[in-house]
């Protein structure tokens, strides 16, 4: 029987996804993104050798693996072509291993123009988006006037399409934000351009699943951000424009709920967050410098510096529970190696009370402090280790105290980043 299995972050992202998807890919016959845009970087190491994917999905580096975007993503048409040419360039031909949903909202320039023009109008209050545009093409898909990707297909529909969107994006550029419009003719004519390299790929994507399934093979369904960023259930407004959780896997892709397996939620040893928001368990401090540098904590699309903090257990049951999570993966876990003892945030402190759920309220959640349980460290190296026999006991102990906190398995330990740097507890798809 085949497995269909959801990869998600469990935490504000950065968490290791793409390595712990491609890590599986040898098992499956195709990989979905399902949510998201060229906001969300994924770096897998192989033998040393680094690639950074932003819309693609982390199966396209084995062959034989077929792999999808989803309805769910907003594709910038911009974007993929020049991460196409990456990988073409290294030797991989993603044309024969790409599909796209004919459903794909479309991300165009005007959608960046407003990101960034809101954000500067914003000042302090800056929510901290990667300024790419991914909001404003969401609230274009919630509103009915965006584009799709079926759109391409279209000269006639795509430049009345654009023309619409043109007059009512250029309007709020000019008056509202004071910064300068785009004509929708160079809108067209760079989208008819990009189109032809894209047609050949765009389809339907969900009739495909199907027919994957129906003939028993493997799909891995690929999130993008941690699930602390959802837009329902993170930390509003500080959040993406998506759903993170699980079940955006379905409406994402069009891959019914019944369908799915397993929930594996992929957590770091410690918490990592890019941009503003509340982060109780956030160490501005030595120890924290320490984790962003042992760490390499820069985001992979922006090179934004990531903020650092201990495991959080109460922000990881939210995870465990809006997500039906069936077990997790751990990964950098050797950026711990150094620490003499280690924390673990076990509650939340918020006046007189102690909370062991996070509030929705980022105003109490941001005056909460944490309420740690210290474990001391195993100061060996932990780097590269693939037998969990030989790690030292003190790592072992922390692992299995994660364990008891959570009530969940860790099935997989990363221990570094490349592909070969685990150790497997558990086969999660066999």
């Amino acid at each position: 029987m085949s497995k269909n299995i959801i990869i998600l972050g469990t935490q504000w992202g950065d968490e290791g996804k793409g390595k712990i998807v491609d890590w599986l890919t040898d098992q499956a016959r195709a990989v979905v993104r399902f949510q998201g845009g060229h906001n969300a970087g994924h770096t897998l190491i192989i033998d040393g050798k680094k690639t950074v994917l932003r819309l693609i999905p982390s199966g396209i580096l084995r062959e034989g693996v077929l792999c999808v975007i989803g309805n769910g993503v907003v594709l910038s048409p911009e974007a993929l072509l020049q991460e196409m040419g990456e990988l073409k360039a290294n030797g991989v031909d993603v044309s024969k291993r790409l599909r796209i949903s004919a459903a794909c909202s479309l991300l165009l320039p005007y959608h960046v123009a407003l990101d960034q023009a809101r954000e500067k109008k914003r000042g302090k209050e800056a929510i901290g988006t990667t300024g790419r545009g991914i909001g404003p093409a969401y609230e274009d898909k919630v509103a009915r006037r965006g584009l799709r990707a079926i759109d391409l297909l279209n000269e006639k529909t795509l430049r009345e399409k654009v023309e619409m969107l043109a007059e009512y994006h250029n309007f709020m550029l000019k008056n509202y934000y004071e910064t300068a419009t785009i004509s929708a003719e160079s809108v067209v004519t760079k989208l008819l351009e990009l189109g032809e390299f894209i047609k050949p790929m765009i389809g339907d994507t969900t009739a495909l699943l199907a027919q994957i399934q129906a003939e028993n093979g493997n799909i891995i369904f690929e999130g993008a951000q941690g699930s602390l960023l959802d837009i329902d259930l993170g930390t509003y407004p500080f959040v993406t424009s998506s759903n993170t959780s699980a079940g955006a896997a379905a409406t994402g892709s069009g891959f019914g709920p019944l369908f799915f397996d397993a929930v594996i939620g992929i957590t770091k040893a410690y918490v990592t967050r890019v941009g503003a928001g509340p982060f109780p368990t956030e160490l501005q401090d030595a120890i924290g410098k320490n984790m962003a540098e042992r760490g390499k904590e820069f985001g992979s699309v922006t090179g934004r510096p990531r903020r650092c903090g201990w495991f959080d257990v109460i922000a990881m049951r939210r995870s465990i529970q809006m997500n039906s999570l069936t077990s997790l993966v751990l990964t950098k876990l050797d950026v711990l190696d150094e620490m003499t003892e280690i924390k673990i945030c076990t509650g939340y402190k918020c006046g007189n009370e102690v909370l062991q759920q996070p509030p929705f309220d980022i105003t109490v959640l941001s005056q909460c402090e944490p309420v740690y349980e210290t474990m001391p460290g195993w100061q060996e190296n932990t780097f590269g280790v693939t037998d969990y026999a030989k790690m030292p006991k003190a790592a072992r102990n922390y692992i299995e105290r994660l364990e008891q906190l959570l009530g969940l398995k860790i099935d997989v330990v990363s221990t570094g980043p490349d592909r070969k740097h685990t150790i497997i507890r558990n086969d999660i798809l066999r």
